[in-house]
């Protein structure tokens, strides 16, 4: 049995979940505090917020930790219910994406833990603390992408890194961009944006050979994006690692504005992905105000198949097959 704990925050650990779940068939269990999503199959243990209130009692533990208020009930009830599950139904392993609290739970108990990286400077103490109690550390992203991840426990090369994968991983591509080379879809995720809707607005007003369609905050919000993003000649993006691979599995061309993260987990990725000559991208620490039509062209004329170096569509069947061997336990 393999528990997967998913992390509530934006969609991307969600996302990321449903594409590891349909390559076990679907022979996993979700834990989070998300509403079990449709596309679902196995059971699903519905767990308590957690959140506090305006005051939260020493919610770091001295720093030790990331999230536990003290005296705080719904964090309580929820650490309370993973270890009911985890009594009721021994699992052989548990998937952390991501909660430095809940994997030492687990491993308090005895369980596994499979810990999903994430980018940027993560030498912080609870870092190293769920790096180091971890049975494997997996990274979403390919191995030659050098220095997504700086850790004071752990190497790059200890790393076990999958690549980038996305829900449409293996989708044809409904179209091509939209012939005539001018079409700009924004990708906005559920995580924030730097990008207001007057900065918006005001890039629209200096591209005026340019049609825009706004995806998510400050836009319209769709569920599936995958055919808008498969019209695209350009999508404008933030460097979160969910958009990424959805952007890479359209083969579309990007321009990549990082937006303001934690641990610089935007900017370091942005900085990858500006070395590396192969993949069809450009980046930038703010939209363009002066030479906007400029970039977008440029980026247009990018190949969209050099993100195959990025997202070769097999990550999630690769993070499968991780699992599968320490739950047989060959890891």
């Amino acid at each position: 049995m393999i528990g997967y704990y998913v992390h509530h925050h934006g969609r991307g650990h969600l996302h990321r979940a449903l594409s590891v779940a349909r390559e076990l068939d679907g022979c996993v269990v979700g834990l989070s505090t998300l509403e079990r999503p449709l596309e679902w199959t196995g059971a699903w243990i519905d767990l308590p917020d957690d959140a506090a209130g305006e005051d939260p009692v020493d919610p770091t533990a001295g720093g030790a930790l990331h999230w536990v208020p003290e005296r705080h009930p719904g964090l309580r009830e929820r650490m309370g219910e993973i270890s009911r599950w985890i009594i009721d139904v021994e699992p052989d392993l548990l998937v952390v994406d991501v909660s430095v609290e809940v994997a030492l739970l687990a491993r308090l108990h005895g369980v596994p833990v499979v810990v999903m990286a994430q980018p940027g400077d993560r030498r912080d103490a609870p870092h190293d603390l769920g790096y180091g109690i971890a049975d494997r550390v997996v990274a979403p992203w390919p191995a030659d992408a050098r220095g997504m991840l700086t850790s004071g426990v752990l190497d790059e090369s200890a790393v076990s890194a999958v690549g980038a994968f996305s829900r449409f991983d293996g989708r044809p591509v409904t179209a091509s961009g939209s012939g005539g080379g001018r079409r700009v879809v924004v990708l906005h995720g559920a995580g924030g944006t730097d990008l207001s809707g007057g900065r918006l607005e005001a890039a629209m007003a200096r591209t005026p050979g340019w049609t825009w369609t706004v995806l998510g905050e400050g836009g319209v919000w769709v569920d599936d994006p995958w055919d808008e993003l498969c019209r695209a000649d350009v999508v404008v993006t933030h460097a979160g690692q969910n958009a990424l691979a959805e952007v890479a599995a359209a083969r579309r061309p990007a321009l990549v504005v990082p937006q303001s993260r934690p641990y610089d987990e935007q900017r370091t990725t942005a900085a990858v992905l500006d070395r590396r000559p192969d993949l069809p991208v450009v980046v930038r620490e703010e939209l363009p105000d002066d030479d906007l039509e400029v970039v977008l062209d440029k980026a247009s004329h990018l190949d969209g198949e050099g993100w195959a170096g990025w997202n070769d569509a097999g990550g999630a069947a690769r993070v499968a097959a991780v699992l599968r061997d320490l739950e047989a336990g060959r890891g």
